[in-house]
């Protein structure tokens, strides 16, 4: 059987997006000037951006949520977009996990304030992929999952037991981490790593796995990211380690390839804010890996999806079909070479 589809799995949440004048002192006041609610979370951003790039091919969502609004929030969010549902729990009086995503209007600058909810009580019996044959597995977040993160009687994480099934049952996995102190990322992803196909991150944590300051200086090394993925390479992932940053992005194989690629020249003007970006350049290239591009044309359609997501302050809202996202370089250009 040919395998089809992208199964999105692990965090779902509902984001309270608020943006707001400045980042207030301690006891201190600020204003908000705009709330909006929205799904949030790395498995429910990455489906819905799959769905809204127009995926020809099954989007699948694994997960939990409550019964409450927030879970009807992100099940009615599947069914609007496609996205088959029927794998997400729905957990009789416990609350949806929810994150206060503060933006900062003049900088797109955001902080996070997490309530893990449903998330956390996961765990990896409730990953069961013997029914969806799909090709790719995009898991995430370790660090958010109480359950998920801590260690079973075999001394493995519940995140390597979800990785270790979804191979076993024939799909290639990814995952996606969250900007965790350093010490957690290590501790929980690490021992993911040989367990992975691929490896989508930013520039924080691939410093967090690594070690290697990134952004020396304020601005993101390709040289530095090059090397990272290399070493992130080496600690066990099989094919392939992307490592993204405002100014592009860097992608490293196990045969030894490497692809950089500039970032677009976002107008100041269109850009609401940055949730989500991070999940649509993953959604752009897990699509072209999905359907067997060339690497840089699946980076080429991160980096136009991140961008594209950057008009809206929502995690998904503005991403636009793959044709509108690979439009936007004839009107906005790219940046310098890396």
């Amino acid at each position: 059987m040919e395998r089809a589809g992208i199964v999105c799995a692990g965090c779902w949440l509902v984001d309270h997006n608020k943006t707001i004048a400045r980042w207030p002192s301690e006891e201190t006041l600020t204003s908000v000037l705009d709330l909006r609610l929205d799904g949030g979370g790395p498995a429910h951003n990455v489906a819905m951006d799959l769905a809204r790039l127009g995926a020809p091919f099954p989007v699948w969502g694994m997960g939990a949520v409550g019964d409450d609004a927030g879970g009807t929030l992100l099940l009615d969010s599947c069914r609007v977009h496609g996205v088959d549902s029927s794998h997400i729990r729905v957990l009789n009086g416990v609350a949806t996990s929810q994150t206060d995503v503060m933006t900062v209007q003049a900088t797109g600058k955001r902080t996070f304030f997490h309530t893990q909810g449903a998330n956390a009580l996961l765990q990896p019996d409730d990953f069961d992929f013997s029914g969806v044959p799909a090709r790719i597995l995009h898991l995430g977040a370790p660090g958010v999952h109480r359950r998920l993160d801590q260690a079973s009687g075999n001394g493995e994480n519940g995140w390597v037991s979800v990785l270790r099934r979804a191979r076993e049952a024939g799909l290639q996995t990814n995952l996606e981490m969250v900007s965790a102190a350093p010490e957690d990322i290590r501790s929980l992803v690490r021992p993911c790593l040989k367990h992975l196909d691929s490896l989508i991150i930013n520039d924080y944590e691939a410093a967090a796995l690594t070690g290697l300051d990134l952004a020396a200086g304020g601005r993101a090394s390709a040289q530095t990211a090059r090397a990272a993925a290399e070493a992130i390479l080496q600690e066990g992932v099989t094919e392939l380690v992307v490592i993204h940053f405002p100014e592009g992005c860097v992608a490293a194989t196990a045969g030894g390839g490497v692809i950089t690629h500039p970032s677009l020249r976002v107008p100041a003007g269109m850009i609401e804010g940055a949730n989500g970006a991070g999940d649509a350049f993953v959604a752009g290239v897990l699509y072209g890996l999905h359907d067997r591009w060339p690497l840089e044309q699946s980076l080429i359609l991160g980096l136009c999806a991140a961008a594209s997501a950057l008009r809206s302050v929502s995690t998904t809202a503005s991403v636009g079909t793959v044709a509108d996202c690979l439009a936007l370089p004839a009107s906005w250009g790219w940046r310098d070479a890396l």
